[in-house]
């Protein structure tokens, strides 16, 4: 099975520790881009919801590079700092996927990352 990492300047480069978007069979699979602005190199400051919308807008831009797109998402996974959060996250969520939106869970951070409240992890078809 062939597999090929996916990057784009336009979209925040992951830490070093973390691995990059791959595309392998027929799929593309986004590890959790955190909510940074590309432009700025800093986390989206605010609310939760900020923070969604700059993960899509990350995600998108990935999954563009990759051959894919929203309409192809299969799974998300929100992980949250604190689980107050899930009511707004889930609000702007809901924006972006008003009709048939891809299987989602939820988890929680394994650490606490300074202003960052959220990520999301996705798979869609490539």
């Amino acid at each position: 099975m062939s597999r090929s990492i996916v990057a784009t300047p336009a979209a925040p480069a992951a830490p070093a520790s973390f691995g990059r978007a791959v595309k392998t069979a027929g799929l593309a699979l986004v590890p959790g881009p955190a909510p940074i602005d590309p432009a700025t190199g800093q986390a989206v400051k605010g609310s939760v919801q900020a923070q969604v919308a700059q993960c899509i807008r990350n995600i998108s831009v990935i999954l563009e590079t990759a051959d894919s797109s929203f309409e192809k998402a299969v799974r998300a996974t929100l992980i949250f700092a604190d689980d107050d959060d899930f009511a707004g996250a889930h609000e702007e969520w809901m924006r972006w996927f008003p009709r048939n939106p891809p299987a989602r869970q939820g988890a929680k951070m394994p650490a606490r990352i300074p202003d960052m409240k959220m990520s999301i992890a996705l798979i869609a078809g490539a």
